[in-house]
């Protein structure tokens, strides 16, 4: 099935406990994209500036990486982003941010995609996610992600969207703020009445280190995240997630709760290679038998000794 991401493309500025680097290649599309072609080809819908290095372009040359929905915008500026971490690591502060291009008119999605089984939508304004998705004939699956933003101040156009979708991925803190509830069981089956009625109902809460909650219609589960011994940088963990997890799918001939529990894991797995190294170094790395291998050690962590 193809797989279409639409979401930011930027230039990072990033300061961790490990080291700070400065001008590297960030954005959501990136690491969806980069996570997803390990199990499938993926399109990539998205828009920089004038202003793009040639040596980013060239870093997203990957086999399963179809870039022609890439615009470079003549008289715009790419995205920028600046953030620092704590020691802890859990959340980003961002110290600086230039939307440039993404204050600008939505990319198009070329007619070649159009026909696209599964989409992501990235974060960003919900009236903006719709636009994307009126693009697309009749997608099977839509997943979208969103921020505390679009939650506080956008709030009645995000659950109108969310009508549209038949998934939506977020964090512990953007669940509960978008529900008021502070369980997080609770905060789940209320997101899942938000979703489109006639679709999956899924649903992923992320909590960082601690793994994620996750339901597919009325079947639930958590999952812990992967041991990871060093970590250096987590910009792009969440996208990257999202893209093992889709790309998973994406590759399945049907969608059950079985399933979508093995494609939750794939997003584990890729989001630990990413937290491994700044920017796209650490996925860059992922080869099929590392990844397979740290599947197989996941398997082994979370069955052996049980009944």
């Amino acid at each position: 099935m193809s797989l279409l991401v639409t979401g930011s493309i930027g230039i990072d500025n990033v300061t961790t406990p490990h080291g700070a680097v400065s001008d590297v290649l960030g954005g959501s599309a990136v690491y969806f994209s980069w996570a997803a072609a390990a199990f499938c080809k993926v399109r990539l819908v998205a828009v920089v500036g004038e202003d793009f290095p040639p040596r980013f372009r060239n870093a997203l040359i990957h086999p399963n990486i179809d870039t022609r929905g890439l615009e470079r915008r003549a008289g715009s500026k790419t995205f920028r982003w600046s953030g620092r971490y704590d020691a802890a690591m859990n959340e980003a502060t961002t110290t600086a941010v230039d939307l440039n291009v993404l204050a600008e008119k939505t990319p198009q999605v070329p007619d070649a995609f159009t026909d696209s089984t599964v989409v992501f939508l990235a974060a960003t304004h919900p009236l903006l996610q719709m636009d994307l998705l009126s693009q697309v004939k009749r997608p099977k699956l839509v997943v979208s992600d969103t921020r505390d933003l679009w939650i506080r101040n956008y709030t009645k156009e995000l659950l109108r969207s969310l009508k549209n979708v038949d998934g939506l991925v977020l964090n512990d803190l953007e669940a509960r703020l978008l529900t008021d509830k502070t369980n997080l069981v609770a905060a789940l089956e209320q997101i899942r009445r938000f979703l489109k009625p006639s679709g999956p109902r899924l649903v992923v809460l992320k909590k960082g280190e601690h793994g994620c909650l996750a339901a597919f219609g009325q079947s639930f589960f958590p999952m812990p995240a992967f041991p990871t011994a060093e970590v250096i940088d987590p910009t792009g963990a969440g996208d990257s997630f999202a893209g093992g997890m889709l790309g998973y799918l994406a590759g399945r001939p049907r969608w059950n709760p079985a399933a979508f529990k093995q494609a939750v894991a794939a997003g584990t797995i890729m989001a630990s290679f990413t937290i491994e190294a700044f920017s796209l170094a650490g996925l860059r790395r992922a080869d099929r038998p590392g990844i397979r291998a740290r599947r197989r050690a996941f398997a082994h962590m979370l069955t052996a000794g049980l009944v």
